[in-house]
């Protein structure tokens, strides 16, 4: 059995196409700007940080516009010598961030958040706790924000939301499901698309047949491997290591409540005394290069999405989330003994 993730770009129907079946003429193209607006979303790109090459791969294959090489390798040059400066300007800035803890008017909400089954069953490997983060003081791991989508975030949060509505925020109780659809293109290959960047592989669920409702098995049913594709805990949440906060999840949060003019949020946040334990709960891209983000006199931190030194805002082809499925079944006989 395997499963890999990626993004795709959106297909959308020709223009050209006829409105109904009857023949009807079609419609008259809509304008260029108005048509770019509608297959895209606005990115921002942390540069300076990224290889040169990586940098211009990025917007190779994602910018609805084409730019010369040139012009964007001038613009990461000047990016990366304002890393330089930073580097020697707020060396150990990422060190010893503040944790403030939850006052007693947020028991009710802390309360309830806990009992949410995401909670107990998904951080409870190492000591975890809830508490208030200075969102600038954390390092991030994350190259890109969606810019529409954060737009989309603020757009249900308000401009001035309260306590209560920031809480909610950053550590839903309610896991409202984005739209995902799903089929199976092979007897032995199922596809799954969503325009979330949550959709993800969970893993190998072994079941019994007690745990099957309504399904007549065409045999006598032994046992069940599930294979599981779903959705993640959409929580603000950070790995505290070696006296860093590392953003976990909840970069498009984090950078829309910055956004809004808010500087400290709850997280949940996970301590890691060993390198083993960062191995189990760190993302991917932490767990690979672990001095880079524990030991680097400055490393990417969320305030570099707000420094127009370090970032370059371009629209890009909107894509979808595709998880692709696939298992393998063999049959044999081995000799007896």
């Amino acid at each position: 059995m395997s499963a890999s993730s990626k993004t795709l770009e959106v297909a959308f129907p020709s223009q050209l196409e006829s409105t109904d079946a009857q023949g009807t003429p079609a419609a008259e193209p809509a304008p260029t700007e108005a048509w770019e607006q509608a297959v895209a979303d606005e990115n921002l790109y942390l540069i300076g940080r990224p290889t040169l090459k990586g940098f211009l791969r990025f917007v190779q294959r994602h910018a609805v516009n084409s730019t010369d090489q040139g012009t964007l390798a001038d613009e990461w040059r000047a990016a990366k010598e304002a890393v330089r400066s930073l580097q020697r300007e707020e060396a150990g800035v990422a060190d010893g961030p503040s944790i403030g803890k939850t006052g007693p008017e947020y028991e009710p909400l802390l309360l309830e958040f806990l009992r949410d089954p995401l909670v107990r069953h998904g951080f409870n490997t190492v000591p975890t706790q809830v508490a208030f983060v200075e969102l600038d003081r954390l390092v991030v791991y994350q190259k890109r924000i969606d810019l529409t989508f954060v737009r989309q975030l603020e757009s249900k949060l308000g401009p001035a939301p309260s306590q209560e509505q920031v809480f909610r925020f950053c550590l839903p109780f309610d896991h409202p499901q984005p739209p995902v659809k799903w089929c199976r293109v092979r007897p032995d290959k199922y596809v799954f698309v969503s325009p979330s960047n949550d959709l993800r592989f969970l893993g190998v669920m072994p079941l019994e047949p007690s745990h099957l409702k309504d399904y007549r098995p065409h045999g006598n049913l032994v046992s069940v491997v599930g294979i599981a594709v779903g959705f993640g805990p959409n929580f603000l949440n950070a790995v505290y290591a070696e006296n860093r906060l590392i953003l976990n999840n909840g970069n498009h949060r984090a950078y829309a409540l910055r956004n809004l003019g808010v500087t400290h949020a709850p997280c949940i946040i996970q301590h890691v005394s060993t390198r083993d334990e960062l191995d189990v709960v760190a993302a991917s891209r932490v767990r690979s290069d672990p001095d880079l983000y524990l030991k680097h006199p400055r490393p990417m931190m969320l305030k570099d999405y707000f420094n127009p030194k370090l970032h370059k805002a371009l629209p890009v082809h909107r894509r979808l989330r595709q998880v692709v499925v696939q298992f393998a079944a063999e049959e044999s006989y081995a000799p007896g003994l």
